[in-house]
């Protein structure tokens, strides 16, 4: 899945080593859409993924990432786990970039014309055909 905002909060790196004597890191943010209505999401980068992809605040970024949930003592748990977040420039995250209605140039780099104006037959009669 992938998301795409501005990087709001950068929590503190936790690190630890697990029962099996292996050492772990994770670096945990909010990120906030840009959308008419705005959703924060907390996500997280685990292990070599903290170090590759150094995020700071106030960053744009398209995260991807997976969603991953767990039962602990009867609860469940869901989270957020990113796998790759590289930065987006602003202005194009603020208006995505709209494709044009027509081609300007065929495969071989020939320019195409645009289609032709339909022109009634009787200037009376505006039906196409």
């Amino acid at each position: 899945m992938e998301i795409t905002g501005k990087i709001i909060v950068a929590l503190p790196e936790q690190s630890g080593v697990s029962k099996a004597g292996n050492t772990w890191k994770k670096k945990e943010y909010v990120l906030e859409t840009q959308e008419t209505y705005p959703k924060k999401v907390h996500f997280d980068l685990f292990g070599d993924k903290a170090d590759k992809y150094p995020l700071s605040v106030g960053q744009t970024v398209r995260l991807s990432f997976d969603i991953e949930s767990r039962e602990y003592n009867g609860r469940w748990f869901t989270s957020i786990r990113g796998w790759q977040a590289e930065p987006v420039d602003d202005a194009m995250a603020a208006a995505p970039a709209a494709a044009p209605a027509y081609p300007s140039a065929a495969p071989g780099g020939a320019a195409v014309p645009p289609p032709p104006a339909v022109q009634p037959s009787d200037p009376t009669e505006d039906l196409p055909f």
